[in-house]
């Protein structure tokens, strides 16, 4: 399966607070936050649907990875979706481990097995 995604009855304020909370207890970094809805309409184009596109890393991980392929740079940092649902809130990213094999260098497998298990935790943290 590509994608991971879990599901919160928490507000979207309250998911993107913890999943912040989550990444730094969890050394994981967070470079930089997207408001998808805001940026459309500051383009002009009328989106209502409230989505935060967040970037993280672990640097110690990434340079791992970058050190054997500095292509895999392209699908650095890692992407986790805050979005909001009829239910509630979605948490959902593509798995690294889907990603690597991508860029055919199997011998990354674990690297991407420990980030995608860390993703996953910090994930389901925010969610709770």
């Amino acid at each position: 399966m590509i994608l991971y995604q879990v599901e919160s009855k928490k507000s979207l304020s309250e998911v993107a607070r913890d999943f912040e909370a989550a990444c730094q207890k969890n050394k994981f970094g967070v470079l930089g936050v997207h408001d998808l809805k805001a940026k459309l309409n500051e383009k002009g184009v009328d989106f209502d649907r409230d989505c935060l596109v967040y970037e993280i890393c672990n640097p110690h991980q990434a340079k791992k990875v970058l050190d054997r392929n500095m292509e895999i740079s392209t699908a650095l940092p890692c992407r986790v979706s805050l979005f909001a649902t009829d239910s509630g809130v979605a948490l959902a990213t593509i798995r690294p481990t889907a990603l690597l094999d991508l860029f055919k260098t199997p011998e990354l497998g674990e690297v991407a097995r420990e980030v995608e298990e860390v993703i996953v935790k910090i994930m389901d943290e925010a969610a709770r």
